[in-house]
């Protein structure tokens, strides 16, 4: 993976996220995750609409400035086909697992991951995108990760199940925000294996005991 600064600017909140979305300083990967985060947490849509609306006023109280190739672009436009209908209520699928944003960015829905096992109950998927590593993970009911800190940020959006460490609990639709000043060990939850997606932009740095990091290893 290259090495990137995800953002430039901090981020240590889900509001300051949504924000840097909204100001499409986000890259891919990470715009992905958010989008697949409002599709499953309907509540956070109305605070990225809100702050959507404010961007709007901002840019209709900016100076004018003129479009180059103006009727070109305009032509190319009208000329683009128009957006397939949705399939009517009745003829819709049951909910897939995987919110629409992230099964366009990977191609495969949850059952089709070609994982690949990582450590005894940790499995993964894994792709480079836009200066980013992009993860897939699932974690055995009841697993703990090696306790890490983090060289760059680390998103991750739970799409199953939840897990818990030092600083709370994270089900499906929350994201987990990490940057060098967050030290954690990530617990999956014991009922249920833990399915989670994952953008970062640099890599992990292992803390805690030898004891400790042997003991999670070998899981």
């Amino acid at each position: 993976m290259t090495e990137t600064q995800m953002v430039h600017g901090h981020i240590d909140t889900i509001d300051a996220l949504m924000a840097h979305y909204v100001a499409g300083t986000l890259p891919e990967p990470a715009r992905v995750l958010v989008r697949s985060h409002l599709e499953m947490k309907a509540h956070n849509r109305s605070f990225v609409n809100g702050l959507e609306l404010l961007a709007g006023e901002a840019l209709e109280n900016a100076a004018g400035i003129a479009i180059a190739e103006r009727d070109k672009r305009l032509q190319a436009i009208f000329a683009s086909a128009s957006p397939i209908p949705e399939p009517p209520t009745s003829a819709r699928p049951k909910p897939a697992l995987f919110p629409r944003a992230l099964r366009d960015l990977v191609g495969f829905e949850a059952e089709d991951v070609p994982w690949r096992k990582r450590l005894p109950g940790f499995k993964e998927y894994s792709l480079d995108r836009d200066g980013c590593e992009v993860n897939l993970m699932w974690i055995r009911p009841g697993r703990a990760l090696p306790a890490h800190t983090h060289k760059g940020m680390e998103l991750i959006l739970i799409l199953d199940g939840a897990f818990n460490d030092e600083r709370g609990h994270f089900g499906p639709g929350d994201i987990s925000i990490a940057d060098e000043t967050v030290e954690h060990r990530p617990v999956a939850e014991a009922d249920r294996p833990c399915i989670a997606f994952a953008v970062s932009d640099g890599p992990v740095r292992l803390t805690g005991s030898f004891r400790q990091m042997m003991i999670d290893l070998i899981g």
